[in-house]
């Protein structure tokens, strides 16, 4: 029997502690990720920060952060390593990782996709994992998805080694060469990568990572913490400062003047909690609406939600639509008016006013069109043309980009349908009731009291757990594309005699699992199209909405691919020549990285 000295012995017992851990971690199935983690970017010749930005959907400034070493961000020096953050996730329950999306190019394979834009982040074995495409019929200027693999640090390490790097080895690296550049000690790095082999030039380690991120994320947290605070008492200050409006002497029907006084004193308290800019709004009298609605006849009705009933109006020389909601649904007003009053975008409707006598009253421009659920399958109307239904796709996705990564708070929307997207009279989309409407929520996992939207468009994640995230709306809108194809409704009845019906979703995967699915996928093309409607779009269009409806939340792409292929895509549609067509697609790629 050897006996150890109780120093050594601990050092052993501890190293053992880690690499069982290790072990176990690498053949147990995840259930959490973390907040971060870094991906080292191997810099090739002619790479720039707006690359990358673009590649990791990630922020120019967000980068340099973790990169002190950058002096200049328009110059970075070709074989030198960027340090680019992101989340790390919990794939399927299955591994960590995080999933972006890239638009192929021509050419593309993905053996070329991971070496040079991921530099090897990934590999092809896990392109093919992760997408649908078969590896020698990759699309161009589609949206795939890019996992790359990473870690979460262990406290019983270090606590300075809090954040991990994935790191792809190249050749010429071995043990080293990866001490030197990390800083990190080489019983650590060997610790943290059982089996890996340092010097063989390729394949992944993860480096933890020491120092400075730790801080840079306390930082920014206090920061946002502190703004918010500082935002919160100014908007409470602005609200108490503002003078109280008297309460007009002439009350609307059906509602007794004690009854209002309450109602709008519960109201008036609400909005000075939760919106600080109102006032931004116009506050009409129930006297005026009811004047330019002809008190609300049968006649001026065009309109039946949820929530209420809308009517047109004619409103101070101006046409307009008035949503009359009961004071039950003081919350999906409350919502409503909180994001419209602080959010303004040409794909989103306007909001003029609002009004808070006897019932909740929100005043919007008139959408002179209808909705969409209306074009794609009410009678009297002609067929949207197919390039129509392309552009009205890319309206949609432009507003919902923009309440995703453009505003302070993000909003998720949460009932995206035909129904609530509204076309204009140049037939462009805007994206209408914001109703159930809330801030974004990532890794809520309790179940809320009730499930809001609508059956048909809900993710599985939601319709199961109450998981939410940006990714909801994502999941409805590739439901609304199916939608766009088909001409179908979100739920189909199979059978003429018999209730049973299927998701379209699940439709459309059916037929996609055949291996020569062309056939099917063209009777699944709404027949009303006829001969105008190029099958190669339709494809590609297809291909986005599965990728949207993909079950695991974090391999459907974000809003700002989305709308990145769609307008490939509609410019495609068009009459351009070739040079313009790359031109643009080149344009597309500089505006996303932003």
């Amino acid at each position: 029997m050897i006996l150890l000295p109780k120093r050594n012995l601990a050092i052993t017992l501890f190293s053992f502690h880690i690499f069982l851990s290790l072990i176990l971690k690498t053949q147990a199935k995840c259930n959490t990720g973390c907040h971060l983690a870094i991906a080292s970017y191997y810099v090739r010749q002619g790479t720039n920060l707006s690359y990358v930005s673009d590649l990791f959907s990630q922020e120019v400034p967000e980068i340099l952060k973790y990169n002190p070493k950058v002096t200049n961000k328009d110059s970075i020096s070709t074989g030198t390593r960027l340090n680019v953050p992101f989340s790390c996730a919990c794939l399927n329950g299955d591994f960590l990782g995080h999933t972006f999306t890239y638009i192929t190019q021509f050419g593309d394979t993905y053996d070329s996709i991971a070496k040079f834009p991921y530099s090897n982040l990934t590999n092809k074995d896990w392109l093919q994992r992760v997408n649908s495409y078969q590896p020698t019929r990759i699309p161009d200027y589609v949206p795939i998805n890019v996992t790359v693999n990473c870690s979460c640090g262990d406290r019983h390490v270090s606590k300075d080694y809090a954040l991990f790097a994935t790191y792809p080895l190249r050749p010429g690296e071995d043990l080293s060469s990866v001490v030197a550049e990390s800083g990190v000690p080489a019983h650590l790095l060997e610790l943290y990568n059982p089996g890996s082999n340092f010097s063989a030039g390729n394949g992944l380690v993860f480096v933890p990572a020491k120092g400075n991120s730790s801080g840079a994320i306390a930082g920014i947290s206090i920061a946002a913490v502190a703004g918010a605070s500082i935002l919160a008492f100014s908007l409470y200050l602005g609200i108490y400062r503002r003078k109280k409006k008297v309460v007009e002497a002439s009350t609307p029907p059906a509602i007794s003047q004690d009854q209002y006084v309450r109602h709008r004193h519960v109201i008036d308290m609400s909005l000075s909690h939760e919106i600080g800019s109102v006032d931004k709004s116009v506050e009409f009298s129930y006297e005026e609406l009811a004047k330019a609605t002809k008190d609300f006849s049968q006649d001026n009705k065009i309109g039946q939600g949820g929530f209420g009933s809308v009517y047109y109006a004619e409103l101070r020389g101006e046409k307009a639509a008035i949503k009359k909601m009961d004071m039950q649904a003081s919350k999906e007003f409350l919502a409503e008016l909180k994001v419209l009053t602080h959010v303004h975008h040409l794909n989103l409707v306007h909001l003029i006013g609002y009004c808070v006598e006897g019932s909740l009253f929100l005043v919007y421009e008139y959408i002179e069109n209808g909705n969409l659920s209306q074009h794609l399958r009410g009678s009297g109307r002609d067929p949207l043309p197919w390039q129509t239904r392309v552009k009205i796709a890319l309206d949609s996705a432009r507003g919902l980009e923009y309440i995703h990564e453009h505003t302070v708070p993000v909003y998720i929307h949460r009932d995206i349908k035909p129904a609530n997207i509204l076309i204009d009279k140049n037939f462009r989309g805007k994206v209408a009731d914001f109703g159930l409407t809330k801030l974004t929520e990532y890794g809520n996992t309790s179940l809320p009291s009730r499930l809001v939207g609508t059956f048909g468009y809900m993710p599985p994640e939601y319709a199961q757990c109450g998981d939410v995230s940006p990714k909801i709306d994502v999941y409805a809108f590739g439901v609304v594309l199916y939608e766009l194809i088909s001409g179908k409704e979100a739920i189909v009845r199979t059978n003429e005699y018999v209730p049973e019906s299927i998701g379209l979703v699940a439709l459309f995967e059916d037929v996609l699992s055949q291996s020569d699915s062309e056939e099917d996928l063209r009777k699944l093309v709404d027949p009303r199209l006829g001969d105008n409607c190029p099958f190669d779009s339709v494809r590609k269009l297809i291909q986005l909405a599965k990728a949207c409806t993909q079950e695991t939340p974090q391999l459907r792409p974000s809003m700002r691919s989305i709308v990145a292929a769609l307008v490939t895509l509609s410019s495609s549609t068009e009459d351009w020549d070739v040079g313009s067509f790359y031109e643009n697609h080149a344009l597309v790629h500089l505006m996303s990285g932003r």
